[in-house]
């Protein structure tokens, strides 16, 4: 017996779903790209502290590139919206917000619980604990502003974008 997304009647439910399995691209991308981020940031002169918080926001962008396309695709029904300028500026201002959360909430929990708790473990261990709690908590803040207003007409786009009469 094979599952079938569609199979699933909830709209609702399906869209968090299918969110979540292209979420799961990016932040696999994420995850796997900050380590080496971090690597280069530590050769080019920085501290371990500074090129942590650094590897996690160039490995956000970079998750973000890649998760635009099949967030659209598969997660919103979006393919053939006709809006695709629309949606890319709205993702990626949502995407800063989550970017922000992430940093912050990364930062945080390597400061005030990995680093006092799980002191026993090594730093990159401890690193890649803090980058998923604030992985996690970025998943649920993107997934609610671009269900909520990246793929769904707003009116905000329309009223930020520069007049062209």
């Amino acid at each position: 017996m094979s599952f079938r997304l569609s199979s699933i009647q909830n709209k609702e439910l399906r869209s968090f779903i299918s969110f979540f399995f292209t979420a799961l691209l990016g932040a696999g991308t994420n995850f796997i790209t900050q380590i080496p981020y971090k690597l280069l940031f530590v050769h080019l002169g920085m501290s371990d502290k500074t090129a942590f918080p650094w590897s996690v926001a160039a490995s956000y962008l970079t998750a973000t590139v890649v998760a635009f396309v099949p967030t659209k695709i598969y997660a919103f029904s979006a393919k053939e919206s006709g809006s695709t300028r629309r949606e890319s500026v709205k993702f990626l201002m949502i995407s800063a917000v989550g970017f922000v959360i992430q940093s912050f909430v990364s930062a945080f929990a390597l400061d005030f619980i990995a680093n006092p708790f799980l002191g026993a473990f090594s730093l990159v261990v401890r690193e890649k604990i803090s980058h998923t709690i604030g992985m996690g908590v970025s998943f649920i803040a993107n997934f609610l502003g671009h269900r909520f207003l990246t793929f769904r007409s707003t009116g905000i786009y329309d009223k930020i974008r520069p007049n062209r009469d």
